[in-house]
């Protein structure tokens, strides 16, 4: 049977249930969203007079579940307009309405006679290709289901997202012991190619693979950290980025996740693991059970392990719990030369063989708790999951680590560390030492990993529709970028600078490959796969360059990377761009540059220039008058002053599109760019993307008169709200003059009447404005403020 998901329903509007309808949405879907049916009226329901029969009464739960999601931030919608593919009801008026949807996700309260009514009711309605599945993530799914029929069975399984169910790309798939092979696979393909999700197939077990490692760790870290006499901040600074973990580290993601959800995801995983050898960890220290009681429930409550204040000078700062008094005191930086030492490593993996080896209090720590997880997590394979693939994927999808334990066991040393753990007590599990006695002395090895099956190294199973730049043949490369051939004629240019911040070698890598393509490929990719597409121009070069009055310099730089894009542009070659993360600055402005955008759903897009005291010029102005002021001036009679407005404050007020969806809404991307949800699969959806093209007999665009430069009546208009916006006091006096700039390019410099020009002319605009803003003491002031503290300066 073929499973076809077109139209989900989501049962129960809460925090998660409420997520997950709208990342659905997001994906393009219609959405079902039904809740329960109040049993009483509010006051304010009494005042106008509503009964309990009323539809707003009736629907007050779904709907306050619907508005909640709107407003919360981080946004779960990619717009506000999303979310009208969302239809409400509740569960007494609309249940039949579930007769349609081929997917049914139940995530209502964790009571499992509650769930067994819902799938009692559900098995009368479902049609017969419809999929139910349950999001919980503590009863097990063999319960849940335990009542029904064969059939319902079949068709039964868990999945358990992560929340934020936007942002974190874990989902765990919970087969039955009857669910079809069929409808697994349906459920694992369209939670990667639809929702965008990196999914793991899972055991039924409790908490199952990403929650049961990480309360582990989380409790033994808590332990270690009481016992030894560790501040709670001093942890957060080693195991967060130190370690390859999320600035959020331990602690401080405590607060973020809920004091209470931690201690009852540990007290029910304490009850349900009779026969776990570890269980005793996972017992909740008192200190986590007063807190619980007091409502210290971290920043839902405003206060947790941290606890934000005012001084009396009125400045905010966060203070630390100190276990010992239950009392908040300013946060101590702790200092550690190993920590200092550390910080110099780029390589992850040397970085924390280096901490593992050292014997401060920083080293103990880092190696005690993390040596107690790899042991711990050994134990639990092949428990919770047959591959030690799965794992890793668990642990680096559903909580932001940049390896997974295996893989880190490996960096460490497998027989080394195995043989210092013994040492100290730790039980490390029989297959890791029967591994290491048969000549297999790592997890991973050549593309493969070790099978506890097999006994032997199997291929790491490919996924499809993903392609892994670095096992492309290279062509070019310097330490900024690479020429990398994709295969089928299509080649792709990679940055790889911190942030992949653009620089001279990018350019001179990007000269080649123009070169490169028109003579022996069909086309081109501009992508990668760090963490960000592109944060900008290298601001630390273009601050020196200033600071030592090398205007020249500047010229020439900046003109190389306009001729750079118009090549791309202009190619004749298609040049599909890749953008995702940060798209900021020159990286919008490399992305505009292509004939066609294929971007990730989550690209932070925008040309913030002005934050700095500069404006665009690597084309970020010309092509903003390109895509919304000229098309619109092509209509007899148009008023250019509401698109020249809009261009003018999307630029001038450095905004910042939240997802590629709002970036179309911008202007930044077209509205027949594509936008793909799964990250991994970006690439390979870019290079379809120029075989597409090459198929439909591409031509580069024509080369014109086709930028509207408003001229003076334009300026006028611009020059006179920057000045009130000055009177008002809402922008600075130099950010008016860096306005000024702004929109002297954007009407066309010195033109008296509007002229149709050619791009080229706005670039030169650009270049000249860009040149004599590094002139300025205080951009330079801006510059230098942001590369000490990361944020802008309005002085």
């Amino acid at each position: 049977m073929k499973y076809s998901i077109n139209r989900v329903a989501v049962i129960g509007s809460g925090t998660m249930g409420g997520a997950l309808a709208a990342h659905c949405a997001n994906a393009g879907l219609p959405v079902m969203l039904l809740d329960i049916v109040p049993d009483a009226l509010t006051p304010e329901e009494e005042k106008k007079g509503l009964t309990l029969q009323s539809p707003q009464v009736r629907n007050r739960i779904v709907n306050a579940g619907l508005d909640a999601q709107k407003k919360i931030r981080p946004a779960a919608f990619f717009t506000p307009q999303v979310a009208e593919r969302i239809t409400v009801g509740n569960l007494q008026d609309h249940f039949d309405l579930l007769r349609d949807a081929d997917w049914i996700l139940e995530a209502i309260v964790e009571n499992l006679d509650i769930k067994r009514q819902l799938m009692a009711r559900l098995e009368k309605i479902r049609k017969p290709t419809a999929i139910v599945t349950t999001n919980t993530s503590g009863i097990p799914i063999r319960d849940i289901a335990a009542q029904c029929s064969a059939d319902f069975k079949r068709h039964f399984l868990g999945t358990h997202f992560f929340n934020p169910p936007r942002y974190l790309k874990m989902l765990e798939v919970i087969p039955g012991e009857s669910t079809l092979p069929a409808v697994v696979e349906a459920l694992r393909e369209f939670g990667e190619n639809v929702l965008g999700k990196g999914v793991v197939i899972c055991k039924d077990t409790p908490n199952f693979i990403g929650n049961r490692l990480m309360s582990f760790a989380g409790s033994y870290g808590m332990k270690y950290t009481l016992e030894n006499g560790y501040a709670f901040n001093e942890v957060d600074d080693l195991t967060g980025e130190l370690i390859g973990h999320p600035k959020s580290a331990s602690y401080r993601l405590g607060d973020l996740v809920g004091i209470d959800v931690m201690y009852f995801v540990r007290e029910n995983t304490y009850n349900a693991i009779a026969n776990d050898e570890m269980r005793e960890v996972y017992k909740s220290p008192e200190i986590l059970r007063e807190m619980v009681k007091r409502g210290w429930l971290g920043n839902k409550s405003g206060q947790g392990f941290y606890k934000q204040v005012k001084t009396p000078e009125g400045k905010r700062e966060f203070h630390v719990l100190d276990p010992k008094t239950m009392e908040y005191k300013p946060a101590e930086k702790v200092f550690y030369d190993s920590v200092l030492q550390a910080e110099t490593i780029e390589n992850l993996g040397e970085r924390l063989k280096y901490l593992v080896a050292q014997e401060d209090r920083a080293g103990k720590f880092i190696w005690n708790t993390l040596a107690a997880n790899l042991a711990y997590t050994s134990l639990r394979v092949p428990e919770i999951a047959d591959e030690i693939v799965s794992v890793d994927h668990a642990i680096k999808w559903g909580f932001l680590h940049q390896m997974g334990p295996f893989e880190t066991w490996d960096t460490l040393g497998v027989a080394e560390t195995v043989a210092r753990m013994e040492a100290q007590g730790l039980k490390v599990a029989a297959w890791v030492k029967e591994m290491l006695a048969t000549g297999h002395p790592t997890f991973y090895k050549d593309g493969k990993y070790y099978d506890l099956k097999s006994k032997d190294y199997k291929p790491i199973p490919a996924r499809k529709g993903v392609t892994v730049l670095r096992e492309q043949k290279v062509i070019k490369q310097n330490e900024s970028a690479s020429l990398l051939d994709l295969g089928d004629g299509v080649a792709c240019l990679e940055f790889h600078t911190k942030f992949n911040a653009l620089d001279e070698g990018i350019v001179e890598i990007a000269r080649a490959a123009l070169d490169e393509i028109d003579r022996n490929f069909v086309g081109l990719v501009v992508g990668n796969q760090g963490e960000h597409f592109s944060a900008g121009a290298n601001v630390m070069t273009i601050g020196l360059a200033a600071e030592n009055k090398e205007w020249d310099k500047i010229n020439t730089a900046t003109k190389a990377l306009q001729d750079f894009l118009m090549a791309m542009r202009f190619s004749p070659k298609p040049v599909v761009t890749a953008p995702h993360g940060y798209t900021l600055g020159g990286g919008c402005e490399v992305a505009m540059a292509g004939a066609k955008i294929v971007a990730h759903a989550e690209s932070y897009v925008g040309l913030v220039e002005v934050g700095m005291g500069l404006i665009p010029a690597g084309g970020g102005c010309k092509e903003m008058l390109r895509r919304i002021v000229s098309p619109a001036m092509q209509t007899p009679n148009a008023d250019m002053l509401p698109f020249m407005q809009r261009v003018f404050e999307t630029v001038g007020t450095a905004k910042v599109a939240t997802s590629a969806a709002e970036a179309i809404q911008f202007g930044f991307f077209a509205p027949s760019d594509r936008i793909v949800m799964n990250l991994d699969q970006q690439i390979t959806h870019a290079k379809n993307e120029v075989l597409t093209l090459v198929a439909a007999g591409y031509r580069a665009p024509t080369r014109g008169k086709n930028i509207y430069a408003a001229g003076e009546r334009a300026l006028a208009a611009l020059r006179i709200a920057i000045y009130s916006l000055m009177q008002g006091k809402y922008i600075s006096e130099y950010d008016a003059q860096v306005g000024q700039k702004l929109a002297w390019v954007m009407a066309g410099g010195d033109l008296t009447a509007p002229t149709w020009v050619d791009e080229q002319f706005i670039l030169d605009l650009e270049r000249e404005a860009f040149v004599s803003l590094c002139g300025e003491a205080k951009t330079r002031e801006r510059i230098w403020h942001f590369l000490n503290t990361g944020k802008p300066l309005r002085n």
